[in-house]
């Protein structure tokens, strides 16, 4: 079964999207990572795969590998183990590629298959490891995810651990880290740490308990339209979408007027679920291109006829949590004018990780980037992210004592926070990332066109429990005329 075999929904009518490929993969379905939200694909290399051509260079600095691995066996000052130092040299070899790619242990794989089906043990959270700036060498909070001892202690993304149980985090790999966080449900484990804005760390005592990953969040909004919240893409977020919104259309008299879909701080995940997800909304055509090195690594994602909502109204909210098969979903919606996307600029991670199991699994897995991803405008999102049509920012509330600006300043406290709110790391910024491809669009005369970013922009100041951002969208949703003329303007854009 290949990775798009599993998304269709049983209770649809539509086809499973069309996949176009030079060549297709060897056979093999695995699952996707929720620790560092990549859009992942799955194949076992076999042996009739050709063989790389090494050159005389390469063989030699094996060579020096194997002196160095000999010297260190049989010279450190204590015995050490062979199967970490070679763990530790596959690490580095990966981690210098860029931030996506990894080796899986044996026990890391087993975690991603769960996490893929969508329940585990742990804290749920997906993290990161930092390699430079402030937070060189500590983990990253991508993303907590919700209703999870994480979400409900208050963690959010940006959110540096530099301590667990009193252990300093610096020194340890990500997958070290992730060991020490892990463990049997009802345990507690005490996590130090830093949030951008605060002046002293902090500590958080988290009780692991079951994570179930409910993939997709709905209810009704205003009484006539859909809300959806996709907090991530597993196995079964295709499946519950559908159903959920079927739900709705019942639950409303005569049917939804619109759609909310939101993907905000939603990492990432399968793949084939993007593609499942975005082809509900298409009328066929091209959800998603990717392009790797290879040729079996290039392909097209095609979508089938129909549209589940009939062209009724969406809106897609998106913000810099929002990353990979989000980015996916939001562009393609985007690019083919099918809905408006609202929120600020998404993450910005457009490249593919393929799971390479090493001897079927019993020696762990590589998840290795093998392909950038393109909206169906040609687009490349890498370390660019989409640009909303509507750009809604949000500012926290302030007092009138922190708007004052001191004696001898130029900013207020508030304006500091403020500007700290508006910061968020990027695809970017992490160390390694993949460039971003820079296509700078000329007229007729070879001059730069000025491309605008997003129809309108505007920053909010939002009282602490409201969501302004989908209020803002739901005022656009019921005002079908302003609804129209976005949707028109956001049409001449060329992206």
């Amino acid at each position: 079964m290949s990775p798009t075999e599993h998304a269709a929904a049983p209770n649809s009518k539509k086809r499973k999207p069309k996949r176009v490929a030079r060549r297709r993969a060897s056979p093999f379905v695995v699952a996707v990572s929720a620790l560092t939200g990549s859009a992942i694909t799955a194949v076992m290399l076999t042996a009739g795969d050709a063989k790389t051509q090494f050159s005389f260079d390469t063989f030699r600095n094996l060579d020096l590998f194997g002196e160095v691995f000999e010297q260190v066996h049989e010279n450190y000052v204590s015995v050490p183990k062979d199967k970490k130092m070679i763990e530790g040299a596959i690490d580095g070899m990966l981690s210098s590629l860029d931030p996506h790619s990894s080796y899986l242990s044996e026990d890391d794989f087993k975690t991603m298959q769960e996490q893929t089906r969508g329940s585990f043990a742990g804290l749920g959270i997906q993290v990161s490891m930092d390699n430079e700036g402030p937070g060189n060498g500590l983990v990253r909070i991508v993303s907590p995810i919700d209703e999870t001892p994480a979400a409900r202690a208050g963690l959010q993304p940006g959110d540096l651990i530099y301590e667990i149980d009193g252990d300093p985090v610096y020194g340890l790999t990500l997958n070290d880290a992730i060991t020490k966080m892990k463990g049997p449900r009802g345990t507690s484990v005490t996590i130090g740490v830093i949030r951008e804005g605060d002046d002293e760390p902090f500590d958080v005592t988290l009780v692991r308990d079951i994570v179930t990953v409910s993939p997709v969040i709905h209810r009704v909004e205003r009484e006539d339209y859909g809300y959806v919240r996709l907090t991530s893409f597993t196995e079964q977020s295709n499946i519950k979408m559908r159903d959920a919104i079927e739900e709705m259309d019942k639950e409303i008299p005569g049917g939804m007027k619109g759609l909310i879909l939101d993907v905000r701080n939603n990492p990432g995940g399968l793949l084939d679920q993007a593609v499942s997800i975005s082809d509900a909304f298409l009328n066929g055509g091209e959800i998603v291109s990717t392009k790797g090195r290879r040729p079996k690594d290039s392909m097209r994602e095609l979508g089938t006829p129909g549209d589940m909502l009939n062209e009724r109204p969406i809106i897609v909210l998106v913000n810099g949590g929002s990353a990979s098969a989000s980015e996916i979903v939001a562009g393609a919606l985007q690019d083919r004018n099918r809905a408006l996307v609202l929120g600020t600029k998404s993450f910005g991670k457009g490249s593919v990780q393929t799971v390479l199991p090493l001897q079927n699994g019993l020696n762990g897995a590589l998840r290795l980037t093998t392909a950038r991803y393109y909206t169906p405008s040609g687009r490349s999102i890498q370390a660019v992210g989409v640009t909303p049509d509507i750009t809604v920012r949000i500012l926290r509330p302030c007092s009138d004592e922190d708007k004052v600006i001191p004696e001898g300043e130029e900013k207020s406290k508030c304006d500091i926070d403020r500007e700290e709110d508006l910061k968020r790391r990027e695809e970017a910024d992490l160390p390694g990332a993949l460039k971003a491809e820079s296509k700078e669009r000329v007229d007729y005369n070879g001059d730069p066109i000025e491309i605008p970013k997003s129809l309108m922009t505007e920053a909010l100041e939002c009282e602490e429990g409201k969501d302004c951002q989908l209020e803002e969208a739901l005022d656009i949703m019921v005002d079908n005329t302003k609804y129209k003329k976005f949707m028109v303007d956001a049409s001449a854009i060329k992206r």
